[in-house]
């Protein structure tokens, strides 16, 4: 059965979603299970003077309390600098203090009220200037004592790590006579992901070993995370994921598991713990806060000849996500354009606050914002069309990325050029009523994040198939649309027909997490894998039952049949129950990982991604109108052409999009996040958080671009990163181009774009990065340059 019999396949969850018989993590529950809460920190700095549980642990109902003492593991990405507790320092407002389990959720809350604590406070720095300034307080004094996990980033002080693109002469490229150098500054605020579900986990502790149900993105982190926190073997953690309900990435690291698993093993009981709306905001791991400053010399003709830029992202108290962030910038800043010389570094920095963490395009969000108002900026200095500039120096075939990889095919030109059509198609929605009119086009360039995976496939004696992957669904439907796609095509049966499991890290192979794109990709690859091995075995039992040879046969529409018309056959279900009968049960593994595409030697430092496997590519429109009045930003129309490689499901491709947009949206326009003097968020929950509303949503336009390179199974790409990727760019670069101001902040808020318009909103302009192009860069195990 080819590909194209089972496109379009509605997925199966939909039924249940809607109707509410869908059981997430917070609709588990089991007699005699114990309620978890957490002890958190009042203050952002301080030394922890004395902690007593005593009282605590003697309230009626209370069955176990959990403190620093009983957690002794650190862990990290790059490094390990994060422990489960606060042990002898408190770090940001919320950060863990001790946990109590109780037979109600009320007793769990009078045990907190019953710890005494006392907190010395030291001095904080909630901004990235103030934890740059000479002399700032340390947010970590001993981060030479850290255990390093991946060799090569630069540390230093408060910079938790630094990655670097260094490629050609940087300095004669800045110093030819016939470049002028363009430089702008931009300032991004965080994000939160709002999923509806809030982080939850259930954990058992039998026969030795945990277990732990949970909402996340990554049972296989979750697994090793919490065995390292916990000093056990992690080969004593199980995890399961049921339905996730909302992710977006605040769901790919490790969250409030531990504490339950700990809590389970303490008290012999299981242990529930779900994160209140407050909690969720007060410890999300929000996209992060960042700043960025990047020039670049362009000759008159509208060559790049070089290019310079230093992002600063706050990584909060710990360096989490966005240490192995800071490899993305090489892709996304120094992405989408031909450049000759290229200078970039990225440098996560430690703040008094909550800790940060990955967000739908990861830093992409706000590297696509910076370098496409940059990219506008250049074409108004040279007094080009900006259009025109993007089609002369977008990337191409055979052209060098920021860290030397040569990319394979002419995607983003045809792509402008399908939008060119795309735009022709509608006429310019000009409001008449003294609104300013802005429009914009811009291009971005994502990634599939690859890495394992591992697929089985069990062969069912009624000829369905069962799927077996660490795979989760957190509703793109990869795992309820497009593997059982994959492994339908294969075995010549019905998408209805393949079950798939949810995941289990005791019953399948390792998977790095569903994010970054890869999930149809990587778990696609391996689950055709498996399917492919499935499908060879049932032709050789078929061609014994049929005397033929398994290259004469078919095998679609749930039958094997000797190629031809009205050629003899058997349905898949008799020849899978010969098999069975035969050679015992039928099953077939899978496995994949990135391919490993090659950068320049010698051209990256501190990078977890050298080179791009998968390149994904998007050309966004955006028409607004600005009302001078009130500075409100309406946006009129959107259009999106997406590189998607094959379109597998081109329905859900286009829900994703469109979810995608709407999410951008709300970073571009509605979504802002303020820290308080003393370092507490101030928007505690729906009523102070602005999301997009029902109102806010645009119908998005949607063209989409098929037949760029893919390793991917049948040349699909991932495609729901990258909708996101975009839209802060094109809504900042048409409202600059309505007011005729310089856009250099999102959100892009009424009172913001007021200010704006009114010559009120200062320039952003940041001294306190240190300039790549005067070399000072923090030394690997030394003191920050200056």
């Amino acid at each position: 059965m080819s590909l194209d019999a089972v496109m379009d396949f509605r997925r199966r969850d939909a039924g249940d979603k809607l109707m509410g018989r869908t059981r997430y993590t917070i609709d588990r529950a089991s007699p005699g299970m114990l309620h978890a809460a957490v002890l958190r920190a009042p203050l952002a700095s301080g030394r922890i003077v004395r902690l007593d549980v005593t009282k605590a642990a003697a309230l009626p109902g209370v069955r176990a309390v959990a403190t620093a003492a009983d957690a002794p593991g650190r862990v990290g990405i790059g490094i390990a600098d994060h422990s489960l507790f606060a042990e002898d320092v408190v770090r940001y407002v919320g950060e863990p203090l001790a946990a109590v389990a109780a037979d109600t959720p009320e007793q769990a809350q009078a045990a907190l009220q019953a710890i005494e604590v006392e907190i010395a406070p030291l001095p904080a720095v909630f901004t990235m200037e103030q934890s740059l300034a000479p002399g700032a307080p340390l947010v970590h004094p001993g981060w030479r004592d850290y255990e390093i996990l991946l060799e090569g980033g630069a540390r230093a002080g408060n910079v938790a790590w630094e990655a670097t693109v260094v490629r050609g002469d940087v300095e004669a490229a800045f110093a030819r006579p016939d470049v002028t150098v363009v430089e702008s500054t931009f300032r991004v605020g965080r994000q939160n992901h709002m999923a509806f579900e809030p982080r939850a986990a259930v954990a058992h502790y039998e026969e030795g070993r945990f277990h732990i149900e949970t909402s996340t993105q990554v049972p296989w982190t979750v697994r090793n995370a919490t065995a390292r926190f916990l000093g056990v073997p992690a080969s004593q953690v199980r995890v399961t994921v049921p339905p996730v309900g909302g992710a977006f990435g605040l769901k790919f690291d490790i969250a409030i598991e531990p504490f339950a698993a700990l809590l389970a093993k303490l008290s012999g009981r299981s242990v529930r713990l779900v994160n209140s709306r407050e909690e969720e905001m007060l410890t999300c791991l929000f996209r992060e806060n960042a700043e960025i400053r990047i020039r670049s010399a362009v000759t008159r003709e509208g060559e790049i000849a070089g290019r310079e830029a230093v992002v600063l992202m706050d990584c909060g108290a710990y360096g989490g996500e966005q240490v192995f962030l800071t490899t993305m910038t090489a892709h996304t800043l120094g992405g989408n354009y031909k450049l000759g010389a290229v200078r970039l570094a990225s440098r996560a920095v430690y703040t008094h606050t909550a800790p940060n963490g990955a967000f739908r395009a990861c830093n992409g969000v706000y590297n696509t914002f910076a370098l496409e108002r940059h990219t506008d900026e250049i074409a108004g200095v040279l007094g080009m069309d900006p259009l025109d500039f993007r089609r002369r120096n977008v990337l191409g075939d055979g052209d060098l990325g920021a860290t030397g990889q040569v990319y394979e095919g002419e995607v983003l030109r045809p792509m402008l050029a399908r939008m060119d059509a795309l735009c022709a198609a509608t006429p310019p929605r000009r409001p008449d009523d003294g609104r300013l009119y802005g429009r914009a086009t811009t291009v971005g360039t994502w990634f599939v994040f690859t890495g394992p995976s591992a697929a089985t496939v069990n062969m069912n004696a009624d000829g369905s198939a069962t799927l077996v992957t660490s795979g989760v669904e957190i509703g793109s439907g990869s795992m309820m649309q497009g593997l059982p796609q994959i492994v339908a095509a294969t075995l010549g049966i019905r998408p209805e027909e393949v079950v798939v499991r949810q995941a289990d890290t005791d019953a399948a192979g390792y998977d790095v997490g569903v994010g970054g794109g890869r999930q149809t990709v990587s778990l696609g690859a391996a689950s055709l894998e498996a399917a492919q091995e499935v499908r060879g075995k049932l032709l050789q039992v078929a061609a014994q039952m049929l005397d033929a040879a398994p290259d004469d046969l078919t095998m679609q529409n749930g039958r094997i049949e000797i190629a031809g018309p009205n050629g003899a056959g058997f349905t898949i279900a008799e020849v899978a129950a010969r098999a069975q009968a035969l050679t015992g049960p039928v099953a077939g593994t899978g496995a994949f990982t990135r391919k490993g595409v090659p950068s320049l030697p010698g051209c990256v430092a501190g990078h977890f991604i050298d080179a791009l496997d998968i390149p994904v590519f998007a050309v966004h429109d955006c028409e607004v109108a600005v009302d001078p009045e009130t500075g409100h930003v309406e946006v009129l129309a959107y259009r999106v052409v997406q590189d998607v490689g094959r379109a597998l499901n081109r329905s859900a491709i286009g829900g994703q999009i469109q979810g995608g947009v709407v999410q951008g949206l709300g970073y571009a326009l509605h979504e802002e996040v303020s820290i308080d003097a003393e370092g507490r968020i101030r928007q505690s929950g729906f009523e102070t958080y602005r999301v997009p509303l029902a109102g806010d949503v645009v119908p998005v336009e949607i063209d989409l671009f098929e037949g760029a390179p893919s390793l991917g199974p049948f040349g699909i790409k991932g495609a729901g990163e990258v909708p996101i990727l975009n839209v802060g760019a094109s809504v900042a670069c048409a409202v600059a181009n309505a007011t005729g101001r310089r856009v250099q902040e999102l959100p892009l808020t009424p009172p913001h774009v007021l200010a704006l318009l009114l010559d009120r909103r200062p320039a952003v302009r940041l001294p306190h990065i240190l300039p790549a192009w005067d070399d000072n860069l923090v030394r690997p195990h030394g003191d920050p340059a200056g």
